[in-house]
């Protein structure tokens, strides 16, 4: 397998795998304080890029660190912003069952940005990417906004032998050993859903 001459965080985006990283199964990561979680082998640019696909410990550090899945550099609090997040009430990601992580705090009706597992990016990374992506080019529901100051991190679960790029297909049974896949990543606002308040009474 030879090394690719498409550059790592401007050809290809940082947190994308490569043909050149298999996936090592569960064990403990430093990306997630040496819990449990799916690992992969770490080689950036060598084989073929699959651009579908996360590495796994990537995904993770760019929701821990606040890197920039785009280039894999850090992002000022002045200079982070998503794609694809959606504000949703709290409620609907734990009727969902997407938010049972969520601290008690935090209303049914208070409204997240929900980036699931896509960690902000930089403004001149999200023009760069919407520019060359095809993938996001081809997405109607791209939301280009700020990403909120406050936010909250939730493990995304995976078989314990699942690959990483596919243990998102179908929930994990409650039965079976789950290891952290990915981390999802939800901006707090201060908004809160009249309509969510109001079904819940």
């Amino acid at each position: 397998m030879n090394l690719s001459s498409l550059k790592v965080g401007v050809d290809v985006p940082w947190v994308t795998s490569w043909t050149g990283e298999p996936s090592l199964g569960a064990g403990p990561c430093p990306s997630v304080g040496r819990a449990l979680a799916i690992r992969q082998v770490e080689n950036p640019g060598l084989g073929k890029p699959l651009y579908s696909q996360n590495h796994a410990v990537r995904q993770r550090l760019s929701v821990r660190d606040m890197r920039c899945p785009m280039c894999g550099q850090p992002t000022p609090a002045t200079d982070r912003w998503t794609q694809v997040a959606h504000p949703v009430p709290a409620g609907r990601l734990r009727a969902d069952g997407r938010g049972g992580g969520l601290p008690g705090d935090i209303a049914d009706d208070r409204i997240l940005v929900d980036a699931g597992a896509i960690a902000p990016l930089h403004r001149a990374c999200v023009d760069r990417s919407l520019r060359y992506c095809p993938h996001l080019k081809a997405d109607p529901h791209i939301d280009v906004r700020r990403f909120p100051d406050r936010w909250v991190v939730l493990p995304l679960m995976a078989r314990a032998e699942a690959a990483p790029q596919l243990f998102l297909a179908r929930p994990v049974p409650a039965r079976t050993a789950a290891v952290i896949g990915f981390l999802q990543l939800c901006g707090l606002t201060g908004e809160h859903d009249p309509a969510w308040r109001d079904r819940r009474r």
